[in-house]
């Protein structure tokens, strides 16, 4: 069989991923890797975005014991991320990763999990750390038009340096009053009617249901460039995802 130049020339183009699509180039960052998630499993990451098929391991962080999203749950090798796959379970704050040595993992993912923390830049910044040099992290948080938040204004970024530099934490109920005035109880029948819903938003701390801030993807470039994180993807996949990743 005859090689031509045009043969040599699209052999090289498929070496550096010319031809990939966006979301087969973003895989390429994960395949063979070893990382973190919080706040998950996330069946996001099993289907539209298949990142849990190409990774070589994943642990898994969560908050308590006892959430509202996964149950009962306790510390050890019971992460059960995907199949038959199995990670190490850590019970920790996200933005208090303590039994987690720096450097250790190659990515980190957390899907709908930031905007349940009161204090993001400080989260991020917990985040990074966990992760090596060169590392990606993927972030989905919701699109507020197609959620219970849609009347809410997007957070300015100079409120996100405010919390980081008064060190706010998990016990902070400032965005309460904006919450009950503007949550759409209609989009969030989990929530019960306007007693039931101020009853849980006041012990948020046990629950952590409460949406502390409001992102787009402006904010998320803010934080990003913050971080010096090279921006790789950005998404919105329907009904209500918005998608970013970067390299550390």
């Amino acid at each position: 069989m005859t090689i031509t130049i045009n043969d040599i020339i699209q052999k090289a183009k498929n070496k550096l991923g010319v031809n990939y699509t966006p979301e087969e180039k973003l895989l390429r960052l994960f395949k063979n890797k070893k990382g973190l998630e919080v706040g998950g499993p996330s069946p996001i990451f099993s289907a539209e975005l298949p990142i849990y098929t190409v990774i070589e391991s994943l642990d898994g962080c969560n908050f308590s014991t006892d959430t509202i999203w996964e149950g009962s749950i306790k510390e050890g090798l019971f992460y059960n991320y995907f199949q038959n796959k199995i990670g190490y379970q850590f019970i920790s704050e996200a933005s208090n990763l303590d039994k987690i040595e720096t450097n250790k993992y190659d990515f980190l993912l957390a899907s709908h999990c930031l905007e349940h923390c009161a204090n993001p830049l400080k989260t991020m910044k917990e985040w990074l750390r966990v992760i090596k040099p060169k590392g990606t992290i993927l972030l989905i948080l919701p699109e507020k038009n197609h959620t219970f938040d849609h009347k809410r204004p997007i957070s300015s970024f100079d409120h996100l340096i405010a919390d980081y530099n008064n060190n706010i934490d998990e016990n902070d109920l400032t965005h309460l009053k904006e919450i009950l005035s503007l949550h759409d109880l209609s989009l969030d029948p989990a929530a019960g009617d306007i007693n039931n819903f101020k009853h849980r938003s006041l012990e948020n701390f046990q629950n952590r249901c409460l949406h502390h801030h409001v992102f787009d993807f402006k904010l998320l470039n803010q934080i990003f460039d913050y971080f010096k994180i090279k921006v790789k993807y950005e998404k919105f996949i329907s009904p209500y995802h918005q998608i970013i990743a970067g390299v550390k």
